[in-house]
């Protein structure tokens, strides 16, 4: 697994291990968190050092691969979309090659709903036409072009998996979502809720939206976890490759996250109206239908206020993140 030191990565360790899959995590700790790797083997490692990485394969048995590792910041993506095509794209390059190298042909790939860009009918469907509207979708949607290009021609098989907004925190363990800096809308305010004086800001009030505010769909980690098993049996069972939305099919504007977030933590939240971030658009909302007719999907909690609850507990009992932890060591 690359990524596994990383918000979602970390995420999916115990319940790979639960279904029986051992696990070797690639991370070059860049935005992950030694802290957050509670199962398998951690490897530190570059995915640019080619030579390190044909080492993990040709030590450990590994069968299939589940990629996490990118960078994901919309805007930083616009300001720096050089960082984004090299890590994303050509760093993605650089494993598929390693792995073809060693004869591993399952691939689960960490994908977004930002490959559709602006969207034309909603809630969006896998088949919706795919015009990305800034580098970081750009980079995801040239990954999935590969991939299917790779499956013709070298009989890779992949899962695709275009997540919506992921948010929340594990229920089980002590881990949740900590990123320096942090642009997620639902940690952004619960850490405003535990600083008294720090104001949330809102990117835009003008979108076509019920408060004109942007509508996103929030899918809880545990629940894209649980797609990317199924994703990864389905590619063994069935020796075919998929493409899926992972959302919840519902979306909530800024201002209801905010207004949630409230009522959930009993704190005063105040929040600013900013000039709008290049690269958004106003709703992005799933259909998950196809993945729930071919694997039986569900998401187990649909909820705003279940899935902030939980980040909510965990950013309570962790103010400063994984650096609660690495200081205590």
């Amino acid at each position: 697994m690359t990524g596994g030191a990383g918000y979602i990565g970390s995420h999916a360790l115990k319940p790979l291990e639960s279904a029986g899959y051992d696990v070797i995590v690639y991370d070059n700790l860049s935005e992950g968190h030694q802290d957050a790797v509670i199962a398998g083997k951690l490897v530190v490692g570059d995915l640019a050092d080619e030579k390190a990485l044909d080492a993990v394969f040709k030590e450990h048995n590994i069968t299939a691969v589940m990629h996490f590792a990118s960078n994901c910041y919309v805007g930083e993506s616009v300001s720096e979309p050089q960082k984004y095509f090299v890590n994303n794209l050509a760093n993605t390059l650089n494993l598929l090659r390693v792995m073809l190298a060693n004869d591993v042909k399952r691939f689960v790939f960490s994908s977004s709903c930002s490959v559709y860009g602006a969207p034309i009918t909603l809630p969006i469907r896998e088949d919706h036409p795919r015009a990305p509207v800034n580098p970081y979708g750009m980079s995801k949607h040239f990954v999935e072009q590969i991939l299917a290009v790779y499956a013709k021609s070298y009989k890779l098989r992949y899962a695709t998996l275009r997540y919506f907004n992921a948010a929340g925190a594990s229920s089980v363990e002590n881990i949740g979502e900590d990123h320096d800096p942090e642009t997620h809308l639902i940690p952004i305010v619960l850490k405003a809720a535990l600083n008294e004086g720090v104001t949330v800001k809102v990117y835009g009030d003008d979108y076509n939206t019920s408060d004109g505010t942007c509508i996103r769909d929030y899918v809880h980690v545990d629940d894209i976890i649980s797609a990317h098993i199924l994703s990864l049996d389905a590619i063994f069972e069935k020796d075919r490759s998929f493409t899926f939305n992972v959302g919840s099919g519902a979306g909530y504007t800024v201002k209801e996250v905010i207004k949630a977030a409230k009522e959930i933590t009993r704190k005063n939240i105040d929040y600013e109206i900013m000039q709008r971030r290049p690269g958004d658009v106003d709703s992005l909302v799933a259909s998950a239908a196809k993945i729930h007719k071919e694997l039986g999907w569900e998401p187990k909690r649909l909820k705003l206020a279940d899935i902030i609850s939980t980040a909510w507990n965990w950013h309570k009992n962790n103010p400063a993140g994984f650096d609660d932890k690495e200081e205590g060591r």
